[in-house]
């Protein structure tokens, strides 16, 4: 953890603190700082914004009563991302497993030369993430687009670090052997000669 993070994370265990005593400007604080982090996170495992919202408000819900837990274990930005987790877990299970939202995916790369380029790539890679099981695109979510560790990861999906490396290992070979395939180049595909 670099200095950024340790000031970053001493902030939030204060405003956390100071939810515990009731204060509803810290939860505010604390909802906008997370927000944006927590819409992306969860645009990985469904397209619908209702549910997105939703399940950002139930996160912050639990992490208002709950507040005064807090057992500093681990960053509090690892503590709601595991709140946020489960409660995404909790709404799939309600509204259904459903895939990403191709705008979702990578909407902040910078736009190329050709337009309809970078649209034909959002969906090429939008079709290859939404054959990915929910965990498997939490992982790379959690790992290469918010920038968690293999252990903050664990805790946040409450599992060993094993299975957080064994659900990234697959979800990249799957990638690796559905790319191609959806590309339409059999000449891609691993394993082929040209």
């Amino acid at each position: 953890m670099n200095d950024a993070d340790i000031e970053t994370d001493a902030a939030d265990r204060m405003l956390l603190q100071r939810m515990a005593a009731g204060d509803r400007v810290a939860l505010a604080t604390l909802y906008r700082g997370y927000h944006g982090r927590l819409c992306r996170f969860l645009s990985r495992l469904t397209r619908r914004a209702d549910v997105i919202e939703e399940v950002i408000n139930d996160c912050f819900w639990i992490a208002w009563q709950k507040a005064a837990t807090f057992q500093g274990d681990s960053r509090v930005s690892t503590w709601i991302m595991g709140i946020a987790y489960r409660c995404g877990l909790k709404a799939l299970r309600q509204h259904g497993d459903e895939p990403i939202q191709d705008e979702a995916l990578y909407g902040d790369l910078a736009p190329s030369h050709d337009p309809g380029e970078d649209r034909e790539l959002r969906d090429w890679l939008g079709k290859a993430l939404e054959r990915l099981s929910v965990d498997q695109r939490a992982v790379l979510e959690l790992v290469y687009g918010v920038g968690h560790s293999l252990n903050d990861v664990a805790v946040i999906m409450q599992c060993p670090v094993g299975t957080v490396k064994a659900r990234l290992f697959h979800a990249r070979v799957k990638l690796r052997n559905v790319l191609p395939d959806l590309a339409g180049d059999p000449s891609m595909q691993l394993g082929s000669t040209p």
